[in-house]
Parts: structure tokens; sequence; C-alpha cells
């Protein structure tokens, strides 16, 4: 039984899943966030909600696609649940550094782009 087409099926499902449910909220959330911090200028706060929702999306595609080129060959069912389980772990923990790092760079540099 080859464990890594398993893998591989399992965890491009999930990743999808949490992707596009991490991206959705984000957005929507989002333009409230940026809307607040610039309040007079709600097409600028669209379209760079519209961009780093974009953005999110491409960085984390192309992360997964590129962490499946780094498999091990999977010879057991529990070493298949540890390394499945590894990665979801540090792509979430990815997603949620991207994500604060954001926040901080929109806090702090946002001022200077309406200026």
């Amino acid at each position: 039984m080859n464990y890594n087409l398993i893998g591989y099926s399992v965890f491009i499902t999930v990743i999808v899943f949490i992707i596009v449910i991490v991206g959705r909220i984000c957005y929507q959330n989002g333009n409230i966030f940026v809307a607040a911090l610039i309040p007079d200028h709600l097409d600028l706060c669209q379209q760079i909600n519209k961009t780093l929702l974009v953005c999110y999306y491409l960085v984390n595609i192309g992360y997964c696609t590129m962490t499946l080129v780094s498999w091990d060959t999977v010879t057991s069912p529990l070493q298949l649940i540890e390394i499945l389980a590894i990665k979801f772990a540090v792509i979430i923990c990815i997603l949620s550094v991207l994500h604060y790092l954001n926040i901080f760079l929109l806090t702090n540099t946002i001022h200077k782009l309406i200026k």
C-alpha cells in the first residue's frame, strides 16, 4: 500500500479547506478592520483587502505545493499521521504569523499610504 498517495490526498483536501475558510474569514473581517484604519477611503480599503486575499492565497498555495516535494517515503500509518500532523502544524503556525505580521504592518504604515 502506498501511504504517500493517501497522505497527499488527505493533506491537499484538509489544507485547501483550511486555506479557503481562513481566507474567507480574514477577508470578511478585514474589510471592517481596514475601514476603521482608513475611514475616509473606503475604495482604498476594498483594494487593500482584495490584494491581501490574493497574496494570502498565492503564498499559501505555493508553500503547500512546495511541502509536497519534501515528503519522505511513508511506510506505516503511524508515520503518515505523524507527518500530516507536523505539516498541518507548520502551515497553521505560518498562517498565524502572517496574519499578525499583516496587522502589524497595516497599523504602522497605513497612514503613510494615505499621505
